[in-house]
């Protein structure tokens, strides 16, 4: 595998910029693609994404674009991290320039609607199912803004092919960033994407008030939830347990910075969830992640009771209170995951 020197990144929000500038601060050249070509242009001049992660001097090695071909040709690695519903129609514009030997690394966190496939399955498509086998996945509890502070976090970046996986560790690790590898590619994106709508529930829970017995209750039955999927799906059991799973699941579900959390807080309050999404200028994944996750759950014969009354809240307008009792009101069974 060639040396990593020269890095695009696709997705300017809070985290792309975080990694993108991370990157840049280890001496990569580093450049950005922002679809916004007004804020492309006042990064290039303040070095500040003032819309996604104001507060936070980008560095010099950072360069900002708005032409996706500048962004991807040429490059030894390639960051993927735009919303998890647009990395389809992305890569389909980028795929005639990125070329055979880029490592393709995606810190995107979803599962894509209509089609139920998970970022690899997507990317695989649009670049080559070959390519899939070599694809690295970045997940695990991080929030932007702590990470760009250079507050200690750690992650695991996830292949099938160990040398990619190897290679990725080393560009993106950090004093302050350490990074594992693992080789359970559908498991670790499962629980970066699965986390988000469990987070969700845990915010409804706390907007109506309920305390942390409620809380605790919630993130323990959902992470058997998503153990549930991922098993039923090929995935390991202990990734489940790891940084992908239960790290990220804790941090989404009791931080403050989550947007998943935020959003289901807002709905537990009584607010619609056109009005909360009107408000927020970052995506908060789990929304549109928990239609996904309800259908594939339906079409593999999964129970996931929390994600379905997610569901039924989200896109059937239940009523929150009444959905959190119908959850403790299931018939009694003895706890398994």
């Amino acid at each position: 595998m060639k040396p990593v020197k020269n890095i695009g990144v696709i997705g300017a929000g809070s985290w792309g910029t975080t990694l993108a500038n991370m990157l840049a601060k280890k001496n990569y050249s580093v450049t950005l693609w922002v679809y916004e070509k007004d804020l492309a242009q006042r990064m290039t001049t303040s070095r500040v994404n003032d819309l996604y992660l104001p507060g936070f001097t980008l560095s010099d090695n950072l360069t900002f674009t708005s032409d996706l071909t500048e962004a991807v040709r040429g490059r030894d690695l390639l960051l993927l991290v735009p919303p998890s519903q647009l990395m389809r129609s992305l890569l389909q514009q980028a795929a005639p320039d990125i070329g055979g030997e880029t490592l393709i690394v995606s810190a995107s966190k979803g599962i894509e609607n209509d089609t139920l496939q998970p970022m690899a399955e997507v990317i695989g498509s649009c670049l080559g199912i070959e390519r899939e086998q070599s694809l690295v996945f970045l997940s695990g509890p991080s929030f932007a803004r702590e990470v760009a502070a250079e507050m200690p976090t750690a992650v695991v970046a996830a292949s099938a092919d160990a040398q990619a996986a190897a290679a990725t560790q080393e560009v993106f690790s950090a004093p302050y960033f350490r990074v594992y590898t693992n080789d359970d590619v559908i498991g670790v994106e499962l629980g970066g994407a699965l986390k988000n709508v469990i987070a969700l529930a845990a915010g409804v829970s706390d907007g109506l008030g309920f305390g942390y017995n409620t809380r605790a209750a919630l993130i323990t039955r959902g992470l058997s939830e998503m153990t549930r999927m991922g098993v039923a799906l090929g995935a390991n059991p202990a990734t489940f347990a790891g940084l992908a799973g239960m790290g990220d699941l804790v941090l989404t579900c009791t931080g403050d910075l989550s947007r998943n959390r935020t959003v289901g807080m807002e709905l537990g309050r009584g607010r619609t969830l056109d009005e909360i999404l009107g408000t927020m200028n970052m995506v908060a994944e789990g929304v549109k992640t928990t239609l996904s996750a309800y259908q594939l759950a339906q079409k593999i014969g999964v129970d996931v009771p929390i994600t379905e009354q997610m569901y039924r809240i989200l896109y059937q307008n239940k009523d929150p209170r009444q959905a959190v009792f119908d959850l403790m009101l299931r018939e009694l069974k003895a706890e398994a995951v």
